[in-house]
């Protein structure tokens, strides 16, 4: 083992020692500073010129060793300048420059110059290499838009960006609002079920509690000398207040019921989520509906007592509309109608004046050329004209940053005009503010108007 061994590393070494020989030759070439004269001799070692070199070749390598940091520095910051391999053949080139500076600082005593000359044909070739690529890069270069295409593309990518901005904040406002109206479906349905079956019943209940007590009487007539077991009995579930109170308490359970049925109605018109097609509707049972989801914020709190809600609701027909969306349009118009009576009685507490009572009133009426006009008025401290001109805009929002996305009466508006044809105005004074919203009664173009998505 140790004999093969031996035998392999004598060969190894033998067929690998002409190259070490033929480098070490090499270095010892380029290395090598017999037979030259140091380069101070050709300055004659005058001190003033010696110096005037050195430092010179020294300050020209500092600032050509400085120059390729930059660079690197200037690329590893930005990731989008095209062609930033070609600032790192920039940067090779120059150091060896300034390599080749240090170089003649060394050879005024060390007459190294093979190794010198080995330094610039190094610096050559990177030099060729790199013009070379200089020229192949230039059609490239060219062919790059300029400051002013640029600005003009990112002007246009802002304008897409913006609107995409908006149709994305507009599709996740109504999906909002269609996933709240599936809900409140929903949980009508639920509730439905179970209230017909008590509503039902209740008829039965109260007969039966009409048969009962109709046989209790007959009993006290038939025996009027009861036995005092049963006198005790009778005396121990107040028989007398029974026979008053129950047919009460039924009648309160069916009125109780029959209130629910009507909330649940109110909540599925207001939902509407078999009702994506146009088709007349009641509108007052849109605002209904509306107004039962907005009751609790209608209710007195601990720091703003009950909006009062007036009804002046006119003898109008039923409209073509888009049931569901028509109701989203209430809402937004509403909660913007408590939010102005909220924050106006906040002012009120404030500045210590009189209690405030708000009010939102609601008056439909026919008008000219067959249209329905629907008015909600607040009694709020209004809106500054300076900001009615653009509370139809998107996004434009003067509630405070989390409390309003700005989309609510850009979407009501594009909802009444651009898909029923109608109008949406605002009349805003310091007594309060009015929208006034007109649908017509039939439309005229549905087809066209069903393309007008929002």
């Amino acid at each position: 083992m140790i004999k093969r061994s031996t035998k392999l590393l004598l060969f190894v070494l033998t067929s690998t020692y002409p190259t070490i020989l033929n480098m070490l030759n090499f270095w010892n070439t380029l290395l090598s500073s017999q037979g030259f004269i140091p380069h101070g001799h050709c300055y004659l070692w005058k001190p003033d010129l010696v110096w005037l070199h050195i430092v010179s070749d020294g300050a020209i390598a500092l600032a050509y060793y400085s120059i390729p940091i930059t660079l690197l520095y200037f690329v590893s910051k930005r990731d989008d300048v095209p062609f930033n391999w070609v600032f790192g053949l920039f940067g090779a080139f120059i150091v060896a420059c300034g390599t080749g500076h240090l170089m003649e600082i060394w050879t005024l005593w060390h007459p190294t110059y093979w190794l010198a000359g080995g330094l610039k044909a190094i610096t050559a070739i990177i030099s060729v290499y790199t013009a070379l690529e200089l020229v192949s890069l230039i059609p490239l270069a060219l062919s790059l838009p300029s400051p002013a295409q640029l600005e003009a593309a990112n002007r246009e990518l802002e304008d897409a960006l913006s609107q995409l901005q908006q149709t994305q904040s507009q599709l996740i406002q109504t999906e909002k609002m269609s996933s709240l109206g599936q809900l409140v479906a929903g949980i009508a349905h639920e509730i439905n079920n179970p209230v017909n079956f008590i509503h039902g019943n209740l008829t039965y209940i109260h007969q039966y509690a009409d048969d009962l007590l109709s046989l209790l009487r007959l009993y006290h007539a038939t025996y009027p000398s009861p036995s005092a077991e049963i006198q005790k009995s009778i005396g121990a579930i107040e028989l007398d207040f029974i026979e008053e109170d129950l047919p009460k308490t039924i009648d309160s359970m069916k009125i109780g019921a029959d209130r629910i049925r009507q909330i649940v109605l109110s909540l599925r018109n207001f939902s509407r989520v078999d009702e994506s097609d146009m088709k007349p509707v009641n509108i007052h049972d849109g605002i209904e509906g509306t107004l039962l989801i907005l009751q609790n914020r209608l209710k007195a709190k601990s720091n703003c007592p009950s909006i009062k809600v007036v009804k002046d609701y006119g003898a109008v027909p039923q409209i073509e509309c888009y049931a569901g969306q028509l109701n989203q349009v209430f809402m937004n118009i509403l909660s913007n109608a408590i939010d102005a009576l909220e924050q106006t009685n906040l002012e009120s507490l404030s500045s210590q004046s009189q209690p405030y009572s708000g009010q939102i009133t609601i008056q439909t009426n026919m008008v000219e050329q067959q249209q329905v006009q629907i008015q909600i008025t607040d009694n709020g401290s209004g809106i500054p004209l300076a900001t009615q001109t653009k509370i139809f805009d998107p996004f434009f929002t003067t509630k405070p940053t989390g409390k309003g996305t700005g989309l609510g009466l850009a979407i009501s508006y594009q909802i009444v005009v651009q898909k029923h044809g109608g109008t949406l105005n605002c009349i805003s004074t310091e007594q309060g503010t009015t929208f006034q919203i007109t649908i017509p009664i039939r439309q005229s173009h549905p087809v066209l108007v069903r393309q007008a998505v929002c």
